[in-house]
């Protein structure tokens, strides 16, 4: 049923592929990054359950179809195409690094391997689901690093670029290193810890702020979080103290967040809550919050939107999905681009890695040995074989973990490599294209 998520012209060469015979010819793609984003020293993948579970599910309806023949692209086009494509299944094999890997320039971060239509009609959504969320787990990765063990929350699904993409956020976002998210679709759908407090427009909507901060307490007890800036800060961290317990503690969203959360911190303490926390939101991004915590300011929780869930000062990832070897009746053609400025190697690929130092590899490589006798860890695993998941995927607060201790695996300067056997293979494949080119 999700079919037509993709370009059309996916579906004009699938015709052209299904009309030449090609249709039976398996592919082999590689989705990978050419340059790092502005800002960035690495990425974060992220969005492979969402594109596995696209992958699985990946079918036409009758009505779309026949939405699909009444378009002019397709007149010429023979019936028994549309006959396929109601009857069309995924069937191949995926490989993929896993959720919240760390990775770099020219690695494949996932692999497809199918009959030539089923693996061109996925690119679209493959493209813009993991680059996406992608580029948000990066960002998560930053601002938590910047944060230096404090807490992060994602704010940003009202600033996202549509209510989906806020839950994509919330959850990248909590890969990235978030402790949660606002967003109650995504603590819904992915099992992540959701937070909130209330807005100015709760303390407005009461004659007296006391009365409002007196309700919220009410409400919710030991989780009630007050937002003390509608009017004075000060003075409603005062009004809340005087409240007591219980409480979680108190979000500033404005002002001199430094300055004003050590006044707070002040007021909180001498009425007996040293065990309150303090949040700060308000436009916050990594180097905000890094300046925030060198100033040793006693915050203990950042939420941060618009500049996370948008990925603000590097908002996209080009990555690419590029095909890197054909088999045709059993025989193998690796294919690679020579164009200037955008090639790529042929042959499916693996990437090693160790401390510091990537590798990537032919597929059938052994990886490299260490120091010891541990081989290199091979980044790349079977996902779908067949068109069959292999088995259950990581959730979100599993790939989180993984993230977390992938990040030992990089350091400063970290160094890619190719092999010795990936550079000769690109050798043979550049001069085998030159002895047949017209």
């Amino acid at each position: 049923m999700n079919g037509l998520q993709t370009d059309l012209y996916q579906l004009t060469m699938a015709a052209g592929f299904f009309e030449t015979g090609k249709v039976r010819e398996r592919a082999t793609f590689e989705l990978f990054v050419r340059h790092l984003p502005r800002h960035r020293e690495f990425l974060v993948s992220a969005g492979l359950a969402q594109a596995v579970d696209y992958l699985l599910n990946l079918s036409f309806t009758g009505e779309q179809v026949d939405y699909i023949r009444k378009l002019p692209q397709f007149e010429r086009v023979s019936p028994a195409f549309f006959e396929y494509l109601r009857a069309f299944r995924f069937t191949g094999d995926v490989f993929a690094m896993r959720e919240g890997t760390p990775f770099f320039p020219g690695e494949p971060i996932l692999t497809v391997r199918a009959p030539l239509v089923e693996a061109q009609i996925p690119e679209t959504y493959l493209l813009a689901m993991l680059s996406f969320q992608s580029m948000i787990a990066t960002k998560a990765v930053r601002v938590a690093r910047a944060a230096d063990g404090r807490s992060v929350v994602e704010f940003g699904t009202r600033r996202a670029h549509s209510p989906e993409a806020g839950v994509l956020a919330g959850r990248a976002a909590y890969i990235g290193g978030c402790i949660g998210t606002s967003n109650v679709e995504a603590g819904f759908r992915y099992g992540i810890p959701v937070f909130g407090t209330a807005a100015h427009s709760w303390v407005m909507s009461f004659p007296r702020e006391r009365a409002a901060q007196e309700a919220l307490q009410k409400l919710l007890g030991a989780r009630a979080a007050y937002l003390i800036d509608t009017y004075d800060t000060v003075e409603g961290a005062r009004m809340v103290a005087s409240l007591g317990k219980p409480l979680w503690g108190v979000r500033l969203d404005s002002g001199d967040l430094v300055k004003l959360a050590r006044e707070v911190r002040k007021i909180l303490d001498a009425a007996g809550l040293p065990e309150a926390k303090i949040m700060a939101s308000g436009d916050l991004n990594e180097e905000k919050v890094r300046m925030i915590v060198q100033a040793d300011a006693p915050i203990d929780v950042f939420g941060v939107g618009t500049e996370l869930a948008t990925s603000a000062d590097s908002p996209n990832v080009a990555a690419v999905y590029k095909m890197s070897e054909m088999e045709i009746d059993g025989i193998k053609r690796y294919t690679f681009k020579h164009s200037v400025e955008k090639e790529t190697l042929p042959g499916a690929k693996q990437v090693f890695r160790h401390a510091g130092r990537d590798q990537i590899a032919c597929e059938w490589e052994c990886p490299p040995i260490l120091a010891g006798g541990r081989p290199a860890i091979a980044l790349l695993r079977p996902v779908i074989l067949d068109g069959e998941l292999v088995e259950p995927l990581p959730d979100a607060a599993s790939a989180r973990e993984h993230c977390a201790s992938s990040m030992d695996s990089i350091t400063p300067g970290h160094i890619v490599e190719y092999s010795a056997e990936l550079r000769q293979l690109a050798e043979r494949a550049a001069d085998d294209v030159m002895k047949i080119r017209p």
